[in-house]
Parts: C-alpha cells; sequence; structure tokens
C-alpha cells in the first residue's frame, strides 16, 4: 500500500500517561528522536493556529521565508501593542473586540481613549 516501508514507534509520554504511536519512515534515528521530532512539529502546528485564531492572519502575501517572518511580526506587533492599550486605559473588552472598534475607525482622526471610551462604537 505505501511505496516505501516505514517505521512504527512506540513512545510512552510519562508526563500525561499516554501511549502515542508514530509513523516515519526515517529508520536512521532512535525512538525518542523521532518522538522529540513530532513534538516539535506539533508545536509549530499549534502555534500557527494561534496565529490564525488571534492575529486574524488568514493567508500570507507573500511565499519567500522573509514576507512570511515580517507579516508575523507586524501581527504580533499589532497585538502586543493593543494589549498594552488594553492593560493602560483598563478596557473590560476583548483584543477582538478593540481591533473590531479600531479597524471600523481606521480613518477617523479621535483618541484612543476616546474611541474605546465611546458607547456608540
Amino acid at each position: 500500500m505505501y511505496p516505501e516501508h516505514i517505521r512504527k514507534i512506540k513512545f510512552i509520554d510519562k508526563e500525561n500517561d499516554t501511549e502515542l504511536i508514530f509513523l516515519t519512515n526515517n529508520f536512521s534515528l532512535p525512538p525518542d528522536t523521532i518522538a522529540a521530532l513530532y513534538k516539535d512539529r506539533w508545536e509549530i502546528e499549534l502555534f500557527f493556529k494561534w496565529i490564525k485564531q488571534h492575529l486574524r492572519i488568514k493567508s500570507f502575501y507573500g511565499t519567500s521565508v522573509n514576507a512570511v517572518k515580517t507579516q508575523i511580526w507586524v501581527a504580533i506587533s499589532i497585538y502586543v501593542l493593543v494589549a498594552i492599550i488594553k492593560k493602560k486605559l483598563e478596557f473590560t473588552e476583548s483584543l477582538y473586540t478593540i481591533l473590531q472598534i479600531f479597524s471600523i475607525n481606521l480613518f477617523n482622526k479621535v483618541f484612543i481613549n476616546q474611541l474605546l471610551n465611546n458607547k456608540e462604537n
């Protein structure tokens, strides 16, 4: 069924007391290394899921490594700035709500504290 041989690795996660099974075509690395690689890959997947959920990046404008990194750093910078604004102004609404208010009022010349304290937004 598979074009090449596949190696099945069983790994016991002692922290969570679970048994994990990995399939790989790498026969040269030890099982612990394969499990660590899958764990790292999972962390990357969770990072991109977080980016999609919180930074509102649905697709990347460029395909080069530099373009992707730049877009992620810009989005993270905006997220952090909005979080700082929320804390400084003691705004109770979510970061998502603040971003929505900002996007609606993008070209209005209004102070941020007035914009967020205005109940008519």
